[in-house]
């Protein structure tokens, strides 16, 4: 039977940043992926990610951000307002000493970069492409067994740690008993490509509604990235209109901060729905990304978090002995507990209280704003979750990390 002291389920995102961190760490790591050789996840696709500072940093020392092809675009200030609402946000890196808060990137750009990587490594065993079956039968106490399928048929594989990264509807979790809260938005985010009369600055601009957020990134190639969310029982509709209408709909809804839209690419639409499991570690298992918390994505704060999970784990791997051993898992839950909890509230509560339509809330949102904008406090509360900087930070996500 093959063993491997990790097998990870999921080729996504925080799959593969995982495997490549533990490659870095010498740890030898099985990585099961649905996608074929030459082709990418459903996931890589033209969507926009937000990259906080850390992560930038993360992906920076593992050798990843050095392979993007295509430019990212800065986040050098943050716009935050409320349709209906007086008040906004305004954040700006260089008030605080930086350059700027994160990066950019296409999906797809990233994609073909942690491929690119993950074709370096030497302690990574591929199994592409392949799904995962269900837990193997039997163990000793030092081993857990999965079978998966590939073009050879069923096959075993044992390791020291399982890691399901295997996204929202995680087969690995429901094989492991672990249970999910859910919470529908009853929201669908739109996200695009926009062209407008002028080129990004920038900035990052975020309008809250009563039907969801609509946000507009600076991307690298002189475009800018929209997500806009509607109520669930308009996304049909608005799926329908013509690229006229719909930039007549983004244009009112947004503003015009960033001058007249001129053209729109491709629409892609995503149901919200938060996905929270209910305990992050099982017997020498392991929960990561969205098979552990899928998030609202305002405030895109998802793969940031992610992340952060993944690379807390690899550093309690490359420390101990045994990467599946109870204490280990233990103290990663309790290593992760404050930054996940609090991530969670941030990126629920901003959902309810910004997407409320009740009219006698928008006075306390227009003073919320109106008090975030001018306490120091708060915004170094923001600023720090805005460059993933809280609570325990890995050491990869620290500037200068090699």
């Amino acid at each position: 039977m093959t063993q491997h002291d990790v097998l990870i389920v999921g080729g996504g995102l925080v799959g593969a940043s995982l495997a490549i961190a533990l490659d870095r760490f010498g740890v030898d790591t099985g990585l099961v992926e649905a996608a074929p050789a030459g082709a990418l996840p459903a996931v890589f696709d033209q969507r926009n990610l937000s990259f906080a500072a850390a992560t930038v940093n993360a992906l920076t020392a593992l050798g990843v951000m050095q392979k993007l092809r295509a430019p990212t675009g800065p986040i050098r200030r943050i716009h935050i307002s409320r349709e209906g609402d007086f008040g906004r946000v305004k954040l700006d890196a260089a008030n605080y000493g930086r350059e700027a808060f994160g990066q950019v990137v296409v999906a797809r750009d990233f994609g073909e970069a942690l491929e690119a990587r993950l074709g370096e490594l030497s302690r990574v065993t591929r199994y592409r492409p392949a799904r995962f079956v269900g837990l193997g039968e039997g163990s000793d106490g030092s081993l857990r067994r999965v079978r998966i399928a590939d073009a050879q048929g069923e096959r075993e594989i044992a390791a020291k740690l399982l890691v399901a990264a295997d996204g929202t509807r995680s087969g690995l979790r429901d094989a492991l008993g672990i249970g999910a809260d859910e919470h529908d938005y009853q929201q669908t985010l739109f996200v695009a490509r926009i062209r407008g009369e002028r080129a990004p600055d920038g900035t990052a601009y975020e309008r809250f509604t009563a039907t969801g957020p609509t946000a507009l990134l600076p991307r690298g190639d002189r475009h800018f990235g929209l997500i806009h969310g509607v109520a669930r029982e308009d996304a049909e509709a608005v799926a329908a209109l013509d690229d006229a209408v719909w930039l007549a709909r983004v244009q009112a809804v947004f503003g015009w901060r960033a001058g007249r839209f001129l053209s729109s690419g491709e629409r892609s639409t995503y149901p919200i729905v938060q996905v929270v499991a209910q305990r992050l570690v099982g017997e020498r298992a392991v929960l990561l990304g969205n098979a552990a918390q899928t998030i609202h994505p305002i405030g895109a704060q998802g793969f940031n978090l992610g992340l952060r999970d993944a690379l807390s784990l690899a550093e309690l791997i490359e420390s101990g002995e045994d990467p599946g051993a109870s204490a280990l898992l233990d103290a990663y839950a309790l290593r992760r507990r404050e930054d996940r909890a609090r991530t969670l509230r941030f990126s629920d509560g901003l959902a309810r209280v910004t997407g409320g339509g009740a009219p006698l809330l928008g006075p306390l949102r227009s003073l919320g704003l109106l008090a975030a904008d001018s306490a120091p406090a708060l915004q170094s509360f923001l600023v720090g979750g805005a460059m993933g900087f809280r609570g325990d930070v890995p050491a990869l996500c620290r500037e200068n990390a090699a």
